[in-house]
């Protein structure tokens, strides 16, 4: 009897233990898998042909920077035109926009000054030819004993004195406006004119004029401004702060909104060397070709001037993905394993990227394919 009541409770015991283990089982197999990194992409086949590898390093780069400026003229090409004699306007020869080269009579006046100076010439002239006959006629006196050596060097002095005269009344003339044939005409001729001519010293056009017929004007005045047009400057203002990344003969675009943002390239030829108190800016300036006439004075512009190269973190632009407003860039863990990591970058330039954060200098990535591996991720991802 004792020996079945074992029995018995040896096949119940047994039953429970089998139990358990139908509970635990189910238990165990319901466990969740380990989590695995949703930003490493293993690549595939397809992949693997379509990626290609660069090391990131620091390389000279150039920042693009962008100032606000405006299109002026050429001061070297450019003549502010004004009154050779104080006198009366007497006619207006030019007009607005006219095209003029050297010598082109832009206006007359009429000056008594000029007068006064003219007849002035002609004495110290008719002056000088006759004491110069009088030194001719001493020497040949002097030669036949007649006089002696003191009258004949005061003649000579007198001859020499009245010839400066007429080379300074000459001179006052020129500064008057009169050009040597006129002079030399008016010499000869012996006729005066008190009219004189207002010319152009330059090849170019009329860009302003503040005169008008019957006003005085004085040699101050600036009656006329002519400027050559077929190049202009283009100007802007350097913030001091990035003063020292340019300098003369760095490249320059000049992008202008009035000619649906057209850009022009140039170099720089001036960077100023003051600092303007009131703006806390450095002037800068190019020279652009402006054969066809499209650019004006005063029209906007914008400068975008490639700076001084600098040191700094480069990387290909290929490399980047664009992703949920994220760059990324795959950095390569081992052979075909890849980690999708964000990074933040700066300004772009020639196919190239700077990075401020997320990278450093060693770091492998995919500088080619990147894209094809982000479609893998989140491919994966969404599985």
């Amino acid at each position: 009897m004792i020996s079945r009541l074992s029995t018995s409770a040896a096949l119940i015991a047994l039953c429970f233990s089998l139990a358990a283990c139908g509970d635990k089982a189910p238990a165990e197999s319901a466990a969740p898998a380990a989590p695995t990194d949703p930003n490493m992409v293993i690549a595939d086949e397809a992949a693997r042909t379509r990626i290609k590898i660069a090391t990131v390093g620091l390389e000279p780069f150039s920042d693009v920077l962008r100032v606000a400026g405006l299109i002026d003229f050429d001061r070297e090409r450019m003549a502010r035109i004004g009154a050779p004699v104080t006198g009366r306007v007497a006619d207006i020869t030019a007009m607005l926009g006219q095209a003029v080269k050297p010598g082109d009579v832009l206006a007359r006046l009429h000056s008594t000054e000029l007068g006064s100076a003219q007849l002035a010439y002609l004495k110290a002239r008719a002056q000088a030819e006759l004491q110069m006959d009088n030194k001719e006629r001493a020497r040949q006196l002097f030669a036949a004993d007649v006089i002696g050596k003191a009258e004949l060097q005061r003649r000579e002095n007198e001859a020499a004195v009245a010839a400066a005269e007429s080379r300074a009344a000459s001179d006052q003339l020129k500064v008057l406006g009169m050009s040597p044939a006129a002079i030399a005409n008016m010499g000869k001729s012996g006729e005066i004119s008190s009219f004189s001519p207002v010319v152009s010293t330059l090849r170019g056009s009329v860009v302003e004029f503040k005169v008008s017929p019957g006003q005085v004007v004085q040699p101050a005045d600036a009656l006329f401004t002519v400027a050559d047009l077929s190049q202009v400057w283009a100007v802007a203002e350097v913030p001091e702060q990035q003063a020292d990344l340019v300098a003369t003969g760095q490249t320059v675009d000049i992008e202008v909104p009035a000619l649906n943002h057209m850009r022009f390239s140039g170099k720089l030829i001036y960077v100023g060397q003051i600092v303007n108190p009131e703006t806390r800016t450095v002037q800068v300036r190019t020279a652009i070709d402006n054969k066809d006439g499209r650019l004006k004075p005063a029209m906007l512009a914008t400068m975008l001037i490639a700076s001084r190269p600098t040191e700094q973190l480069v990387i290909p632009a290929s490399a980047v993905v664009r992703f949920e407003n994220e760059d990324l860039v795959f950095v390569e863990t081992k052979e075909g394993q890849y980690r999708a990591t964000q990074v933040q970058l700066g300004q772009s330039h020639n196919g190239t990227r700077t990075v401020i954060s997320g990278l450093k200098a060693g770091d492998r990535i995919v500088s080619e394919g990147a894209f094809h591996l982000n479609n893998q991720r989140v491919g994966i991802a969404q599985e």
